[in-house]
């Protein structure tokens, strides 16, 4: 059973969770939603990829797949049970409405990423399924103690994600992969936008109080498995000759969502944005 431990660091008030939540869910209306059953499975030919998509196409697999390592971040940190005081509990119970859709969205991406594996010949699927656990079993864990570093991490995540899944795209030669990767970066960019606003709307609300907790999660970043993963830098070295693959590429969007969140830029947030422009700078 999950442990259960609110997360610290000031909360936003439920209204704004509720705002940004409302505006997440207007941008992906129901008939926009898609499923595994959208697409012409009988078209899927993994013949027509190289060694290195097939490579990429077995990375981003195991690493969408890993759903509920990643939801569990979100139940665990953000408890609704009688654990937490009746603010906090208020708090969390709006943000569950994101991250519940948000999961249904991501284990979409797994679902269908696995059918793409076994329908265009490039995985049995039984030996994928056993494939996939002894990697799902593994923990998915970050050692943060504030509540907005919980929406910094995926604000980089996701818009890394979303930026790999869109390179990809432009050098497949496959039209049911293509049509996948269209599919999962406009998702990718969805979940962004997301995590963006609360970042933004943390920083309106607390701004000095949040930037070193901001600072802490760029300083130690690591993409989703990066330590669990055998030979994880090796295989993603190796998928970034097929398509450029560099989490660092989404920090100047979270240099944007800070300048745009400080009407007048404090040394702190100066600093920070100094920081990030850096850290940029050394792995470009």
């Amino acid at each position: 059973m999950a442990e259960h431990k609110q997360v610290g660091g000031p909360l936003l008030p439920a209204a704004e969770v509720d705002a940004a939540v409302g505006s997440f869910l207007r941008a992906g209306p129901a008939r926009a939603r898609w499923d595994e059953f959208d697409f012409d499975w009988a078209a899927a030919d993994a013949s027509r990829l190289t060694d290195g998509q097939r490579s990429a196409v077995e990375f981003i697999t195991i690493i969408e797949d890993h759903l509920p390592g990643y939801f569990a971040l979100y139940d665990e940190n953000f408890p609704l049970n009688d654990s937490v005081e009746r603010e906090v509990f208020v708090h969390n119970r709006e943000l569950y409405h994101f991250s519940i859709r948000w999961a249904q969205e991501e284990d979409t991406h797994a679902r269908v990423l696995y059918r793409y594996q076994v329908e265009s010949g490039l995985a049995e699927p039984e030996p994928l399924r056993l494939s996939l656990a002894s990697e799902g079993q593994k923990k998915f864990a970050v050692d943060y103690a504030d509540a907005v570093q919980f929406f910094t991490y995926p604000l980089v995540q996701e818009k890394a994600t979303q930026l790999y899944y869109q390179n990809l795209r432009q050098v497949v030669d496959e039209p049911v992969l293509d049509q996948i990767l269209n599919r999962l970066s406009r998702d990718e960019a969805r979940h962004f936008t997301f995590f963006a606003d609360m970042l933004h709307r943390y920083l309106v609300h607390y701004g000095d109080a949040v930037v070193e907790p901001i600072r802490s999660v760029i300083a130690d970043f690591r993409m989703p498995l990066a330590d669990t993963i055998r030979g994880y830098w090796r295989w993603a070295l190796k998928i970034a000759d097929t398509a450029r693959y560099d989490h660092t590429d989404a920090y100047d969007h979270l240099i944007r969502v800070l300048n745009r969140a400080v009407d007048t830029r404090s040394d702190k947030v100066d600093e920070l944005i100094t920081f990030i422009a850096a850290c940029r700078t050394i792995n470009a």
